[in-house]
């Protein structure tokens, strides 16, 4: 059996998006799994996501991160339903508000890892916190708390 990408579950309204949409041809095209309590992405940056000569962007950080956690939330909201990503009525959560540490320089010549575990759920809010690695060096966290648009 095949595992399918969170962002390859979404309805139409969350396929355009820079980070995670699958049909934005310019965007960063990111995939997350679940794996048990937590979500992973692994993504290979390009020599144009560079900040300076050997390092990531910290602008491409900030988007892998936030974009991987809003997932996660999403992702979340409709597992804590006990249904199906997609499945109506739909759910959608937006980024109110995003927070990043930069711990280490990321390296371009590898591919990151983006780690992110529900941390809470509450009302209309979910927050998830992330870490983002090269190798087994964690590079950055952030954490995002999402709001319930839907």
């Amino acid at each position: 059996m095949t595992r399918k990408a969170l962002q390859d579950q979404w309805l139409e309204w969350g396929r355009q998006c820079f980070g995670c949409g699958r049909e934005n041809e310019h965007g960063l095209q990111i995939k997350s799994y679940w794996e048990g309590d937590e979500t992973v992405a692994t993504w290979q940056p390009k020599p144009y996501h560079v900040a300076f000569p050997g390092a990531l962007c910290g602008g491409v950080i900030a988007t892998l991160i936030d974009c991987h956690a809003t997932n996660t939330a999403n992702a979340a909201a409709y597992r804590a339903e006990g249904r199906e990503i997609g499945t109506d009525p739909p759910i959608g959560y937006v980024t109110g508000s995003l927070s990043v540490k930069f711990l280490k320089p990321t390296p371009i010549d590898k591919p990151v890892t983006l780690r992110a575990r529900v941390k809470e759920i509450k009302g209309r809010k979910i927050i998830v916190s992330c870490s983002l690695y090269s190798g087994d060096t964690k590079c950055a966290t952030g954490e995002i708390t999402a709001i319930k648009v839907r």
